[in-house]
């Protein structure tokens, strides 16, 4: 019976600690990603962080804990910006804006229609 005790106790102070590593990183990279606050105050914090890590990231959790999330949601506002900018330049053009090119190319007469049907086709599939 203890050996059961002893497991769930393992799988308890486990989930604390990995819980505990994580709200670390976050700091850390928060910290990082501040442009706003001093490389002073960073090193203070850092020092925080290695020598009285509890109390210091509950600290910094309630007085800079608005700031993390808003830095959070920029960042990953920029991620998903410069995703679709990537998208966009890989993608290419529409299929729509692949047909109004060829029947500009067909009106001009530098097509004839079997070609533009062609095109036509190839932008739709």
């Amino acid at each position: 019976m203890s050996n059961f005790w002893d497991i769930v106790w393992l799988m308890i102070s486990t989930f604390f600690f990995i819980a505990y590593l994580i709200i670390m990183f976050q700091i850390v990279v928060d910290l990082f990603r501040d442009h706003e606050l001093g490389g002073f105050a960073k090193v203070l914090w850092m020092l925080g962080l290695i020598f009285i890590p509890v109390l210091t990231a509950i600290i910094y959790i309630i007085a800079r804990g608005r700031g993390m999330s808003l830095r959070q949601q920029a960042s990953l506002q920029k991620a998903k910006a410069d995703t679709d900018a990537y998208i966009k330049t890989v993608a290419g053009k529409s299929p729509a804006a692949d047909i109004a090119e060829a029947k500009a190319l067909l009106d001009a007469g530098t097509i004839t229609q079997a070609e533009f049907d062609r095109l036509k086709a190839k932008a739709l599939s």
